[in-house]
């Protein structure tokens, strides 16, 4: 008789934990949310979190605090939130770097898995690199700059922000797709990268729009191609890399929202349609826009593709350019 009582108890128990966990979705959020910015203050990645961190505020009616977690590529921030509570109150503003390219740079180093260890919310942005040379290089498009290194076997550098950084990357993808090699020269960063290209260290970087657009514009190096699909409208006189002769070059850094695994589907919903209407304001637009990001929102099963075929264009990368965090 015990027994047989057990079976209708334990299934109560189920239905009101069941319930339970269903009116606090309902109610989500009850309580400030933590946005995690697996970078240091003052970057794009900063930016972008303080950014959306705001409208969320207004939008949930609750307090959402930036918290700024650099270290190892963006792997320190990233493995907190893997290891968070599922429970909506600790997001990730999570960069291109974590998300695809460290699997293959860091391998078995790397403490969590993108694809296992997150549930994906939306895209956020897309942001197109681009090539610019020391003005001393005598090249004044890409094809000629192509020319030049074909010219120059294994002669001219590139400048980076790190060594598996997606610019050293993209580099060394079109490396790839030109048929040209190149000598790649590290930097502690983009600024100090960027530094270097305008006293003639390096021929050339592949550089993120915001933290070199004034450069260019000011005459201080020559921009010969956007790594996009599209022009950027930060600096719409550049071609493509495409355009300027290398077909089907592609190559972006991007950011998108994830929430540690196992997090319920209302909620994710939740946050998807809220990040949708954040990005689609146009204040927010504007900002991003101003800073050389375009503007790409989806679904959590297209990011949840998205990511899965980021990792395997990055990991191709990582094995041609050989890169290593040794």
């Amino acid at each position: 008789m015990k027994t047989l009582l057990c079976i209708p108890i334990m299934g109560l128990s189920l239905l009101f934990a069941s319930a339970n966990a269903l009116a606090a979705n309902e109610r989500y959020p009850e309580k400030s949310i933590r946005f995690v910015a697996p970078y240091a203050p003052g970057g794009a990645t900063d930016l972008l979190t303080r950014t959306m961190a705001q409208k969320l505020t207004e939008l949930l009616g609750v307090a959402v605090v930036t918290d700024n977690r650099p270290g190892a590529g963006g792997n320190v921030g990233a493995e907190i939130v893997a290891k968070s509570p599922a429970d909506g109150y600790t997001l990730l503003l999570a960069p291109v770097s974590p998300m695809a390219i460290n699997v293959s740079l860091y391998g078995k180093k790397l403490p969590f898995n993108p694809e296992r260890d997150f549930a994906p919310i939306t895209l956020v942005a897309k942001v197109p690199l681009v090539l610019m040379t020391h003005l001393n290089v005598p090249a004044k498009t890409l094809k000629q700059f192509i020319d030049l290194a074909k010219a120059r076997p294994g002669q001219m550098t590139y400048g980076s922000s790190g060594n598996g950084s997606s610019n050293h990357l993209t580099g060394a993808m079109l490396m790839t797709a030109a048929h040209i090699q190149m000598i790649h020269v590290p930097y502690k960063g983009g600024g100090p990268g960027m530094v270097a290209l305008m006293g003639g260290e390096v021929d050339m970087m592949v550089a993120q729009i915001p933290s070199s657009k004034q450069m260019y514009l000011s005459g201080k190096v020559r921009a010969l191609g956007v790594s996009g699909a599209k022009r950027s409208s930060a600096i719409p006189d550049v071609p493509t890399i495409m355009e300027a002769g290398v077909p089907g070059f592609e190559a972006t850094s991007w950011y998108c929202v994830v929430v540690p695994a196992g997090t319920p589907a209302a909620i994710i919903r939740r946050l998807n349609t809220e990040f949708i209407k954040i990005l689609n304001t146009a204040e927010v637009s504007l900002r991003l826009s101003d800073e050389g990001a375009e503007i790409s929102t989806s679904s959590p099963e297209q990011l949840k593709q998205f990511i899965h075929t980021e990792i395997a264009k990055w990991s191709k990368a990582v094995k041609d350019s050989k890169a290593s965090i040794d």
